[in-house]
């Protein structure tokens, strides 16, 4: 199988994957809402914002781990790859009890003395607490079992596991109605059972498929070494990514509550759902850039790097469009219960994750070349302003959104940063990257609103009372503005950016390509 067909195959299986799990998490999400209420769901959101505080630790080893195992791959060399797994199994578990002894110290305290929590629910704040602990420390213990699955590119066993996942979800939901007892501790022990299920069903498969997995005990000074200088300053990196995200949450908590919590929370679910999209075609291309700079393929590593960031923008505009004009109504029909600033913040965190999402795979050649003390130094440093800015602002009574514009403007800054310090490390060209994907997403973004917006505001009361006396289903179904706004705009928005992309945001070849596989599929299609 070629290179970029395994990648093809490897994103259609995780996509698979995701359209399951986005499908469930978004129907689950609107029954816990609605079972835990808005005040519950925002104490979920933030006290497990504080356990998530202490991942930059094991984020960073997580990175070290993938880059590490899938280098090895790349030369073929199992003793060696069988050694760096087994000493990353001895890292995470020390990062796990390091993470365990801050948790019961200082994140205990900083839960019970400075968070703004109801005196009635702090007893249950505190079971969440520590069931998210626990559920942390087999995710951390988790990590290199997940990073030899990528690296190994099985990205269907994703798509299985999934499968239990999303089984297990639906009955927590049947289990919070029909069970009797405080919902939100409820709630907090059964997400934690499913964290040891799905652990536990990566782990054997790992032993049952990859040799390397079968662990005995190996420490190596010199690998030690240089593992966690690599995670050093991926240390940073992540602290400064952990701050940005967790840490305006319980900002925002310190400032205005559980209930703006609740609002963040799901603004960053719809946003995780959304963003799946690009998570799963960077997982997939990822393993690719890894190994193509470990065999100094440069020239597939630089096309891997235009395509992914240009796709990647592509892949979540096709989705975030429609969702970003219609964010109210959608909100409206999903959670009916719509806490106060969800709307705005779903529009800021999906335009933020549009800029973002540009950067992964120079992230990705960052990681693969391994010199990542500049990088991290500096896009670190910019990542951690956030906190302060945002801090700063509140203080002087801004509202809670201004956190979000704040983190888009350092996104924009990061973004060219990155360019500008990976482009030496893998001889990528800054204006080919500039002319090729930031000119061509632009311009593709720009043009694709224009139809959908114009949709959007003509549609009025007037025009439906018009459009029923030629359509009499109209008034039988008794079909309002709202209803047929929403379906005109994602009408127009498909279109629109299938057009808009295809000319604007596409190469020649690119296009005969596309033109190519679809008159394959059409004479597929009509031979049978």
């Amino acid at each position: 199988m070629s290179k970029n067909k395994k990648i093809v195959k490897n994103t259609l299986l995780l996509y698979s994957r995701m359209l399951l799990t986005m499908g469930v998490s978004l129907y689950t999400s609107r029954i816990v809402l609605n079972t835990l209420g808005v005040e519950d769901f925002g104490i979920y959101n933030v006290v497990g914002g504080v356990v998530i505080m202490f991942s930059f630790m094991s984020s960073a080893m997580s990175s070290a781990t993938q880059r590490f195992l899938a280098i090895e791959l790349g030369k073929k060399d199992d003793e060696q790859l069988k050694k760096v797994f087994s000493m990353s199994i001895n890292i995470h578990a020390i990062i796990a009890l390091i993470i365990l002894v801050f948790a019961e110290t200082l994140g205990l305290w900083f839960l019970n003395a400075k968070l703004v929590i109801p005196i009635d629910r702090m007893e249950a704040a505190n079971w969440v607490y520590q069931a998210s602990i626990l559920a942390f420390m087999l995710t951390v213990m988790g990590v290199p079992y997940n990073a030899i699955i990528i690296a190994n590119e099985r990205m269907n066993i994703y798509a299985y596991v999934s499968i239990v996942d999303v089984i297990l979800r639906l009955l927590i939901v049947f289990a919070l109605v029909w069970i009797d007892y405080d919902k939100l501790k409820l709630y907090a022990i059964f997400v934690f059972c499913i964290t040891i299920t799905i652990w536990m069903l990566y782990k054997i498969y790992c032993k049952q498929n990859f040799p390397e997995t079968r662990y005995r005990f190996f420490w190596d000074k010199s690998l030690y070494k240089t593992m966690m200088h690599y995670a050093g300053w991926n240390l940073f990196g992540n602290l400064a990514y952990v701050t940005m995200t967790q840490g305006v949450n319980i900002l925002l908590n310190l400032f205005f509550g559980p209930v703006v919590n609740s609002a963040r929370g799901i603004a960053y679910q719809v946003n995780a759902a959304v963003g799946g999209f690009v998570g799963n075609f960077q997982m997939a291309m990822n393993p690719q850039i890894f190994k193509s700079y470990a065999a100094e393929d440069r020239k597939y590593m630089h096309q891997l790097i235009f395509q992914g960031s240009k796709y990647s923008f592509f892949l979540l505009f096709f989705i975030a469009l429609p969702l970003l004009i219609e964010t109210e109504t959608i909100l409206k029909w999903w959670l009916k219960i719509v806490p106060e600033y969800t709307v705005l913040f779903c529009r800021l965190v999906l335009i933020n994750t549009l800029i973002d999402c540009i950067s992964g795979p120079l992230m990705t050649a960052a990681q693969a070349t391994g010199r990542i003390k500049k990088y991290q130094a500096v896009v670190g440093g910019l990542l951690l302003l956030i906190l302060p800015i945002s801090y700063l602002l509140l203080k002087n009574e801004f509202p809670p959104e201004i956190t979000l514009y704040v983190s888009i403007s350092i996104s924009i800054i990061a973004l060219f940063t990155r360019l500008f310090i990976i482009s030496p490390l893998v001889q990528l060209s800054i204006l080919t990257f500039i002319r090729i994907v930031l000119a061509r997403v632009f311009l593709v973004a720009m043009v694709s609103v224009i139809f959908p917006l114009i949709i959007k505001h003509s549609v009025s009361n007037e025009l439906i009372q018009y459009l029923s006396l030629y359509i009499p289903f109209i008034i039988k179904y008794n079909i309002n503005q709202e209803l047929i706004q929403f379906f005109a705009v994602c009408l127009v928005s498909v279109p629109s950016v299938i057009i808009s992309i295809y000319w604007l945001g596409l190469k020649n070849e690119e296009k005969f390509f596309m033109k190519n596989k679809l008159l394959q599929f059409i004479v597929k299609i009509t031979n049978r």
